[in-house]
This record gives structure tokens, sequence and C-alpha cells, in this order.
């Protein structure tokens, strides 16, 4: 299945500056397993050592947080856009 996958400015430089890349994968599982095999090291940012989402980054499926879906095992039917987006901590003193 061919997706596109959204990449946030913090991990262009694996992209090449491409702010939005193709992916193919029938769950998001393939889809990072070959974001990570067309961009090398991608994959370790957004994934834990254990192979999970990073407890920062936070990943959509269409507008759907995996976390409250299927996590890695979450469909990614044809046409549908993957976001990345790492959390942002801060805020007033």
């Amino acid at each position: 299945m061919s997706v596109s996958v959204r990449i946030p400015t913090i991990l262009r430089t694996y992209t090449d500056g491409a702010a939005e890349v193709g992916g193919e994968g029938a769950t998001l599982r393939e889809v990072f397993q070959k974001l990570d095999a067309d961009y090398p090291g991608i994959g370790a940012r957004i994934l834990d050592e254990s192979g999970k989402i990073r407890r920062f980054v936070n990943v959509y499926v269409g507008d759907e947080d995996v976390r409250f879906a299927d996590g890695l095992d979450t469909a990614t039917p044809e046409g549908v856009q993957v976001s990345v987006i790492p959390a942002v901590a801060g805020g007033a003193r």
C-alpha cells in the first residue's frame, strides 16, 4: 500500500530536507521498516530500542493517534497520510 509520510523538521536531515516522503506497507510497522530502509537511521529516531514508538513521538494515521488505535499494527490503507510529530516540551516559567 502506498502512503505519504509527513516528516517533522528535526528529522528532515534523513530525508534530504523533504517534508513528505512516500512510504509502503499494510501496517504502520511495515511503513516504518520501509522508511528506515529508504532513509537509514530515521527509524531509530522514531522507534526505541525495543521497537516501540518513542515516548515523545506522536504518530497519526490519517486523523487517528495510533496510541489509541493498534499502535504499530495500525492499518495504513492506500493513500493515507502518516504524520510523525515530536512532542513539544516547555512552557512559561
